[in-house]
C-alpha cells in the first residue's frame, strides 16, 4: 500500500511540475565538466519543463561556448522576423584551431584523384533540429546535446576525430511563434486531454517560417533566407550524417530511416541505401536499451531532393530522418498512453546519441564512401552524351537570373553565354541565358534539377515527384552535346558579385509617352509604383509599333505623368528611379502616331490602383496563402491587407478592389460572408480564387463554375487487403507538371510570348471548361503530363480542363485557378499568369465572362 501510494505521490508530482532532471536524458557511466553550465543553470527550469523559446535557445549556445573549448559558436544568418540562425561547432580544441584546413582537406573528396587521408580525416556530423517549428522535441534535444557534447569527458578523444555542427533551430520564426503557444497555455495541473487548448494551436501554426513556407521543402529551391544560409553551411563543410529531426502525429512512435526502399529517387546509390541501414542498427540498440518503440523502412520516401534528409544522398552524405511521437504541448493522451514531453526529447536525444556512436566507428567507411561517389560521378559524366544544360528567355533577364543564382547556391558552376547562339533552332541570348556543365561534382544534383521522368519504380510519394527547374520558371532549355559545348564562348558566373542587372529609362526626358512592357517578370512591381506615384497608368490591349521598328506587346504599360505636378526632368528621375529598383527597362516614345494602334486608342484602358486583401484564418490553406503573401510583399513590394474570414461580414470591403482566396475551406465565412463578398464583386472588383475557395463559390451560387469527376473507384469483387493503402494512395497526384496552352491575347495572359506553359498541380481538383469559349484562357493539352507521376485513373480529370476559368458576377469578374500558380516560391514561370489576374481583372471584357 505505501508503495502504491508513494508512485501516486510521485506521478502527481510529475504532472504538477514537469520537469525531469538532466540525468532522465543523459547516458549512464559519464560524468561531466561542472564548468559547462547546465541548461537550468542558463534558462531557470529543467528540460522538457517548458517548450525553450527561440532567444533562450540562443542564449544557452552562448553560454555553453563560453564556458567550453570544444565550442566554436557562429551565427550563419538571420530569419525573415531577424532572429539569428546560429550554429555551435564542436570537436577537439586542436580541431578547433584549424577548422578552415579540416573544410580545404574535405573539400578535395570531390575531386577525383586527390590526395586525401581517409584514415586520419575527421568525420563531420550536422545535427539539424525543428525545421518545423511545432515539431519541438528536436530543439529542447539540442539543449542536452550542446550539454552532452561540450561537457561529458568520456567523449574528449574521441572529439579528435568527429566534428559536430549543431543547428539548434533550422526554423527560429516558426519554433518562436509555437513555444510562446504552448507556453502561454500550459496548466500546472496538466490531463493531456487533446481537446485542451495548448495542444491545438490556432491558424497559421508554428511548423512553418514568416511566410508560412515550410522550410523542409526548401533545401533545393533555397527561396528563403533560412535556406540559403543552411546550404552554405552544408557546402561549405560536406557532412558524412546529415541529422533532420521531426515530429509525427501522436499515435505513432519513433521512426528512422531509411525508408521505403522502392521509394528512394533513381539518382541516389544503393550504397546510400546501405549506409543507412547499416547506422540505423545503432539507433536500434539505443532504442531497446530505453525502451522506446520503433520502426523504419515503412510511410517515408527518399525521393524529393528538396527536404533535409534527401538532399545530402545525393552529394555522398548519408541524410538521416528521425520522426518522433509528438505530445503538441507539455502531455497529451496517446494510443500508446500518456505522452510527455520530456519522453519525446529524451527518444531524440537517443538517436543523436546513437548517430554519435556510428560516425565514430565507421568514420572511415563514411569519408571512403563520399570519395568513392565522387569518383564515380567522374566516370559518369564521361559517359553521358549530355555534357552541359542551357537555359534562357529572350524577354526577360530576372527569371533567367533567379535560376542562375539558385544553381549556384549549391556549389554549381554556372557560365553566362557571351555572344548568341541558336541550338536546334531555339536561339539564346547572351544577356538573359546561362550554360552549366554536367562534368561537375554536383552532376547527380545538376540531372535532378533538369531531368523529366514520367516512369516510376513505385507510385506513391510523401512529396511531389517532379521538379524541372527550367518548366518552372517558364525558360527555354536543352541539353548540349560536346560538339556546342565547346563552339560555346562563355565567361564564368562569380557568385560573389552575381547580381541582376538594374533597370534603366531607354531615351529622354520630354516623351511623348513612356512604355513598360509586361514581358519583364518585375513589371507589376514597377507598375504598381507608377499607379502609387499617381501616373496616369493605362494598358495597351493589343500590339503597337514605332515608327523605329520596335513591337510593344498586349499588355504594355503606358505611363503619362496624368495630375502630377512634376516637371519634366523631375518625372523623368521617378521613372528613373523606379525602373531601377524593379529591374525593368521603361522606354521613352516620342509620338502617339504607332502603327496597329495609336497611343490614345480605345484598346489603351487606364488602370487603378488595385488595393488587395488576401483572406486568411480558419480553414485557409496557410501555405498557398503564404505563397500568396510572399510574392506581393517581398518580390512586388506590393501592400496586401490578411484579412481573417471571421472579419468579413462585417468589414468595409469597399476599401479593396482585388479579394483572393487561396485553396482552402470557407465554411466559416457563413451565409453574411458569402452575401458581402457577392455584393463586393458585383459592384465590379475583382476576385481571384483557387481550388477549395472555387468550390465555395459554387456552394454559394457565385459566379459561374463546375468541376470535373473522375471515377477512382476500385473495380472487381475481391481485393487483397493488404493492397488497400498502396491501390488508394496511388490515386493522389502529389506533384507532377503539365503541358497547357495559354490565350496569350486574353489580358491573363499578357506577358507571355509562348502559348505552351508548364504548370503545377498537387491535388484532384478539376475545373471544368466555360461554355463561353473566351472564358478559358488557360486549358491543359490533350496530353498534359510533362514530367512527374499520374495515376491512369487521372488523366481524364486533366486533359482538356481549365487551368484558368473566368466568370462574371454582376459587373465583376471571377478568376479562377485550378492549380497554383506560386507554387513554394520557385514556379516564376506562372507567378505573372496570378499578376495577371490582380492587375488586368479589371478590363476583361465583360462579354467574354457570362
Amino acid at each position: 500500500m505505501k508503495k502504491y501510494t508513494l508512485t501516486v505521490l510521485l506521478a502527481l508530482v510529475t504532472l504538477l511540475s514537469f520537469g525531469q532532471d538532466l540525468s532522465y536524458y543523459l547516458p549512464k557511466g559519464y560524468t561531466y565538466n561542472p564548468a559547462v553550465p547546465t541548461p537550468k543553470d542558463v534558462l531557470g527550469y529543467e528540460v522538457g519543463e517548458w517548450h525553450v523559446t527561440h532567444d533562450q535557445l540562443v542564449m544557452y549556445m552562448k553560454a555553453v561556448a563560453a564556458a567550453s573549448d570544444r565550442v566554436k559558436f557562429e551565427e550563419t544568418g538571420r530569419s525573415y522576423e531577424k532572429r539569428p540562425q546560429t550554429l555551435l561547432t564542436i570537436t577537439s580544441p586542436s580541431n578547433l584551431g584549424k577548422l578552415d584546413q579540416i573544410k580545404a582537406e574535405r573539400a578535395k573528396l570531390r575531386v577525383p584523384g586527390s590526395s586525401v587521408d581517409i584514415q586520419n580525416m575527421p568525420v563531420v556530423m550536422f545535427m539539424g533540429y525543428s525545421v518545423h517549428g511545432n515539431e519541438p522535441s528536436g530543439a529542447n534535444a539540442a539543449l542536452v546535446a550542446a550539454y552532452h557534447f561540450a561537457a561529458a569527458n568520456e567523449i574528449a578523444a574521441d572529439l579528435e576525430n568527429i566534428v559536430l555542427l549543431l543547428d539548434p533551430a533550422i526554423n527560429p520564426d516558426g519554433l518562436n511563434r509555437f513555444a510562446s503557444w504552448v507556453n502561454s497555455h500550459k496548466a500546472y495541473v496538466m490531463n493531456g486531454d487533446p481537446a485542451q487548448r495548448e495542444l491545438n494551436e490556432a491558424w497559421p501554426r508554428g511548423r512553418t517560417n514568416h511566410y508560412w513556407f515550410d522550410l523542409n521543402r526548401d533545401w533545393l529551391p533555397v527561396q528563403h533566407p533560412e535556406s540559403r544560409n543552411r546550404v552554405k553551411v552544408f557546402q561549405s563543410w560536406l557532412p558524412n550524417i546529415h541529422l533532420d529531426f521531426h515530429e509525427m502525429g501522436t499515435n505513432s512512435t519513433f521512426f528512422f530511416q531509411p525508408g521505403v526502399p522502392s521509394r528512394v529517387h533513381p539518382l541516389t546509390p544503393k550504397k546510400n541505401f546501405e549506409l543507412t541501414e547499416k547506422i540505423g542498427t545503432y539507433h536500434a540498440k539505443a532504442l531497446d536499451q530505453i525502451g522506446s518503440l520503433y520502426y523504419n523502412q515503412e510511410n517515408y520516401d527518399d525521393f524529393y531532393y528538396g527536404k533535409g534528409s534527401t538532399y545530402p544522398d545525393v552529394q555522398g552524405s548519408i541524410g538521416i530522418l528521425f520522426e518522433q511521437a509528438s505530445s503538441r504541448g507539455h502531455l497529451q493522451e496517446s494510443a500508446n498512453g500518456m505522452l510527455s514531453f520530456p519522453f519525446t526529447i529524451r527518444n531524440q536525444f537517443t538517436a543523436n546519441l546513437s548517430s554519435f556512436q556510428a560516425a565514430k566507428e565507421m568514420r572511415v567507411e563514411l569519408n571512403q564512401w563520399m570519395k568513392d561517389f565522387y569518383t564515380e560521378i567522374k566516370n559518369e559524366t564521361t559517359a553521358d552524351v549530355n555534357k552541359a544544360y542551357i537555359f534562357g528567355a529572350k524577354e526577360d533577364d530576372a527569371r533567367s537570373y533567379h535560376l542562375a543564382d539558385l544553381i549556384l547556391q549549391h556549389d554549381i558552376k554556372v557560365f553566362a553565354l557571351n555572344e548568341n547562339i541558336t541550338v536546334n533552332g531555339k536561339e539564346f541570348q547572351k544577356e538573359t541565358s546561362y550554360i552549366v556543365p554536367a562534368d561537375q561534382p554536383q552532376y547527380r544534383l545538376i540531372k535532378a534539377m533538369f531531368e523529366t521522368r514520367t516512369t516510376f519504380q513505385d507510385s506513391l510519394f510523401y512529396d511531389i515527384s517532379a521538379w524541372t527547374y527550367p518548366m518552372a520558371f517558364h525558360l527555354d532549355f536543352m541539353a548540349l552535346n560536346s560538339r556546342i559545348l565547346n563552339l560555346a564562348s562563355v565567361t564564368e558566373v562569380n557568385k560573389s558579385n552575381f547580381a541582376q542587372a538594374p533597370g534603366k529609362v531607354i531615351g529622354q526626358a520630354g516623351a511623348y509617352q513612356y512604355a513598360l512592357e509586361w514581358t519583364d517578370y518585375y513589371a507589376p512591381k514597377a507598375a504598381y509604383q507608377l499607379l502609387k506615384a499617381g501616373f496616369l497608368v493605362r494598358v495597351s490591349n493589343t500590339e503597337f509599333s514605332t515608327a523605329e521598328g520596335k513591337t510593344f506587346g498586349r499588355g504594355t504599360i503606358l505611363i503619362d505623368k496624368g495630375e502630377s505636378e512634376l516637371d519634366n526632368q523631375a518625372f523623368f528621375a521617378k521613372l528613373q528611379e523606379i525602373a531601377q529598383a524593379a529591374h525593368v527597362d521603361i522606354h521613352a516614345l516620342t509620338t502617339g502616331y504607332t502603327a496597329g494602334a495609336n497611343l490614345g486608342s480605345t484598346f489603351m484602358t487606364p488602370l487603378k490602383t488595385p488595393n488587395v486583401a488576401l483572406l486568411v484564418d480558419g480553414g485557409v490553406d496557410s501555405g498557398e496563402a503564404g505563397e500568396i503573401w510572399h510574392l506581393l510583399d517581398q518580390r512586388m513590394k506590393m501592400p496586401v491587407t490578411l484579412l481573417p474570414i471571421d472579419a468579413v461580414a462585417g468589414a468595409n470591403l469597399a476599401r479593396y478592389n482585388v479579394i483572393l482566396m487561396a485553396d482552402g475551406n470557407y465554411g466559416r465565412l457563413g451565409q453574411a460572408g458569402a452575401t458581402a463578398i457577392k455584393n463586393w464583386v458585383s459592384q465590379g472588383n475583382t476576385l481571384v480564387a483557387k481550388g477549395g475557395a472555387i468550390r465555395w463559390l459554387i456552394q454559394n451560387e457565385i459566379g459561374n463554375f463546375a468541376l470535373r469527376s473522375v471515377d477512382n473507384s476500385e473495380k472487381g469483387l475481391q481485393k487483397s487487403y493488404a493492397d488497400f493503402e498502396n491501390a488508394t494512395g496511388a490515386k493522389g497526384t502529389f506533384g507532377a507538371i503539365f503541358k497547357a496552352n495559354l490565350d496569350t491575347t486574353h489580358p491573363v495572359g499578357y506577358g507571355y510570348q509562348e502559348k505552351e506553359i508548364f504548370t503545377f498541380r498537387n491535388d484532384n481538383f478539376f475545373l471544368e471548361p466555360s461554355a463561353n469559349p473566351y472564358a478559358n484562357p488557360l486549358v491543359y493539352t490533350a496530353d498534359p503530363l510533362a514530367s512527374g507521376y499520374l495515376h491512369p485513373s487521372n488523366l481524364p480529370g486533366v486533359k482538356e480542363s481549365a487551368v484558368i476559368r473566368i466568370s462574371g458576377q454582376g459587373r465583376g469578374r471571377i478568376i479562377g485557378f485550378a492549380d497554383n500558380m506560386n507554387f513554394r516560391a520557385f514556379w516564376f514561370g506562372t507567378n505573372k499568369l496570378f499578376m495577371n489576374a490582380i492587375f488586368f481583372g479589371q478590363v476583361i471584357d465583360g462579354g467574354t465572362t457570362r
